[in-house]
Formats: structure tokens, sequence, C-alpha cells
């Protein structure tokens, strides 16, 4: 059963790209973009980053963290970040946990890897609620950014 808008977004631990644990729940009181990505370094991966990069005055003006996960290690985040310029925190979801528990995961993906985040999109509103869920199947896409946004303005 997915996730969806009303329901409790699931609390995480996880280590960002500069080895700090973060977690969903020490946001309270602000609103959370989560992002699942498949892969640093990949094409439609980098093409959303950077565009999240792009937009982050939109998020800071309406008192949101971003905050993206993929199941790559903090080091291989830590160098997105460093080249792609990423301003916003990239969290490891190595063991697949937390992908796993907002349904985000593919058991299989391409070239045989196992075990790899799905793009997703979920707003959680201050109280740590879930107002906009997307899992998207095909990798290729992107996920609604006009939704995520619009859904933002009305929080």
């Amino acid at each position: 059963m997915s996730l969806k808008t009303g329901d409790k977004a699931p609390n995480f631990k996880l280590y960002n790209s500069e080895k700090k644990e973060i977690s969903l729940d020490s946001f309270l009181g602000q609103n959370v973009v989560v992002l699942f990505f498949p892969q640093s370094f990949t094409g439609v991966c980098t093409k959303e980053m950077c565009s999240t990069r792009d937009d982050i005055s939109f998020y800071q003006n309406l008192d949101t963290q971003v905050l993206a996960i993929s199941v790559d290690s903090v080091f291989t985040l830590g160098k997105f970040k460093e080249d792609q310029n990423l301003n916003f925190q990239l969290l490891s979801d190595f063991n697949k946990e937390v992908s796993r528990a907002y349904e985000a995961l593919y058991e299989e993906w391409v070239l045989g890897m196992k075990g790899v985040s799905k793009r997703s999109a979920f707003v959680v509103d201050k109280t740590g609620m879930i107002r906009y869920a997307e899992v998207l199947d095909n990798p290729a896409e992107m996920p609604n950014f006009d939704a995520v946004k619009s859904t933002l303005e009305s929080l």
C-alpha cells in the first residue's frame, strides 16, 4: 500500500554528504520536500538536482527544507554535491531502508542492479504529514515540480 496524502511521513535518520546524521523529525515546524533519486552523476538525476539547486530560493522563501536521498554512499554524494554545486542536503540511504519505507525502491533496475531508489517527490508539512506524494516507475521522468510548488504554496 503506497504512502499517500494525509499519511504520517515515516521518520528516518540518514547520514548526509558531510557525514552528519539527519532525521526528518528534526525539521518539525518546517515544510520538507523529500526527493528520492536513482543515482548521482546520471543525466536525469543531474538535471533534477540542478533544477532544484536553481529553485532553492523558492523553497527557502516558504520555510522549506529540501532533502534529496539516494542509495549512493556518502562519499559519492559528497563528490556529486561538490561537482554540481548543490545547495541542499544529500542523504545516503545506502542500506535502502528509507527508500523501502517510502515505497520508492526498485527491487531490480538496469544492468542487473538491485535496490535503487525510484525517482520520487514527497511534500511533508510542518506537522510531519504527507501533503503530496509521487513515486515514478520510469526513471527517465521528472517529478511534477509544479505540483510540488503549488502544494507548498497552499500550506
